[in-house]
């Protein structure tokens, strides 16, 4: 896979310890840090009350475990980005690129047309501004932006540039549903980092973390290792967001209380949905409402077969418990699309291991590889569509840019519940099926993309890209 330096090099020894070893046990998370170190959460930018947002691309430096500093980059800050909140009208948008290559914003999530998409045809050069006119016209949910440049994008998030966006329409109270930033509605950015020994990030992915994605040895949440979120003695809301480049969570709580989804990746389900385990893969979202009123101290975990520690919580019984019961209704109604589709199309993410164990790329859509001067689908405007995936070796995230869709099926059965709302991500493990409808349009000089969410992957070709005319 072509690569370029990224700050600076972080190719020191790298720890093999995988994520589920001794060292990050269930509550080893903890280990080295304060007895109780409270999460914080990302800033807030509120742009609701301007219509205007201002992103400035930078260098860091960041230290996670006491260590030296590691170079990262982020939005307005070090590492990561602000959480913005914004609102339907219109938007204008500015984003300034400091640091030394090439960057895009991809909105990832957002319905707007493909010139302000920010994807690998909309890069920002050292130095430069874009500032997208846009006009935001959609159903509340939790979304996020990053850097979407082709060949770079999986360094270029791993270091830090990533963030979470708020669409909301100022009636959650009105739900019931939490909605104190930082207090009862928790931000919370999932991702898995590799450290070497002296406490460093690291990013040197060998072949074989390109075939499988590149995984970490330690659990990040909002850019922090090791904080307990604190939350009032009543449901606490969590947004989560999984920003790993290549890891699936399989979330649950150690003591078992239940979560309830409340949304998926484009907004609101009809009503809560209790799971037990919340699988959650790469670029996808999900918010649930957890009862924390027996003033318990659970631990997030994943993976219930080799279980390992996510997020510790606590409650703080002076913070004020505002939702003290579930909703038994929520306007979210995902329009059924079936019967309406004009056009089926088959979408194959493949893994050459031939062409990668030779040391050529290997990973495609339809068996090629991504070009950007290549259309592969043209799609009429306002036009729904069934695309038919089918993931070859491994199980694939694949998301869609400009546009959300419902899953008809997984593996011909019925999808699971976290996958009955709105979508713009799911993970394929064998074949699903998605019906579509494109709203917004999107040329040939700025297409939209369809691909698989690891973003190796996505790198190295598994990537196609389409028009909406």
């Amino acid at each position: 896979m072509k690569r370029r330096q990224f700050l600076t090099s972080t190719s020191a020894a790298i720890m093999t310890a995988g994520i589920v070893s001794p060292m990050f046990g269930q509550r080893a998370f903890a280990q080295g840090q304060p007895a109780l170190t409270r999460l914080a959460m990302p800033p807030l930018l509120d742009t609701r009350p301007t219509g205007r947002l201002s992103l400035t691309a930078t260098s860091g430096s960041s230290s996670f475990f006491g260590g030296p500093g590691t170079p990262t980059a982020g939005f307005n800050q070090g590492y990561l980005g602000p959480t913005i909140i914004m609102q339907n009208g219109d938007l204008a948008a500015e984003v300034q690129n400091n640091i030394e290559e090439p960057i895009s914003a991809h909105w990832h999530g957002l319905l707007v047309p493909g010139e302000h998409d920010g994807g690998p045809h909309l890069p920002i050069a050292p130095g430069a501004t874009w500032q997208p006119e846009m006009s935001i016209a959609q159903d509340p949910a939790t979304i996020w932006y990053h850097s979407h440049i082709h060949e770079r994008t999986a360094e270029q998030v791993y270091f830090g540039l990533a963030g979470v966006i708020h669409v909301t329409d100022g009636q959650d109270d009105a739900r019931g549903l939490p909605s104190a930033y930082g207090i009862d509605d928790l931000t919370l950015v999932l991702q898995d980092r590799r450290f070497d020994s002296a406490g460093r990030m690291a990013y040197d992915p060998s072949m074989m973390d390109v075939m499988h994605g590149f995984a970490g040895n330690r659990m990040l949440v909002n850019g922090q290792a090791g904080a307990t979120a604190v939350v009032p003695e009543g449901f606490a809301r969590l947004r989560l967001l999984n920003g790993s480049n290549a890891r699936n969570y399989a979330l649950f709580f150690d003591d078992t209380r239940p979560m309830h989804l409340v949304a998926t990746d484009g907004g609101f389900l009809p009503a809560p949905v209790a799971l037990d385990v919340l699988r959650l893969a790469p670029g996808e979202r999900a918010e649930v409402l957890v009862d924390f009123s027996d003033g318990g101290a659970p631990v997030l975990m994943s993976d219930p077969d080799q279980a390992y520690g996510v997020l510790q919580f606590a409650t703080d019984n002076t913070l004020p418990a505002r939702i003290t019961r579930l909703p038994e209704q929520l306007d979210g109604a995902p329009e059924d699309l079936t019967g309406a589709e004009v056009a089926t199309r088959q979408v194959s993410l493949d893994m050459g291991m031939g062409g990668m164990m030779m040391g050529g790329g290997g990973f495609a859509i339809n068996g090629r590889p991504y070009d950007m001067g290549r259309i592969d689908f043209e799609v009429a405007l306002g036009s729904v569509e069934r695309w038919q995936i089918r993931s070859t070796m491994v199980a694939h995230p694949f998301h869609v840019h400009g546009v959300r869709f419902r899953v008809v099926t997984e593996n011909g059965g019925p999808p699971r519940p976290e996958n009955t709302g709105w979508k713009d991500t799911v993970l394929v493990t064998g074949e699903a099926e998605i019906l579509a409808r494109f709203d917004q349009p999107a040329s040939r000089d700025t297409p939209f993309m369809f691909h698989c969410h690891i973003l190796e992957h996505e790198d190295a070709g598994m990537m196609g890209q389409f028009t909406v005319t």
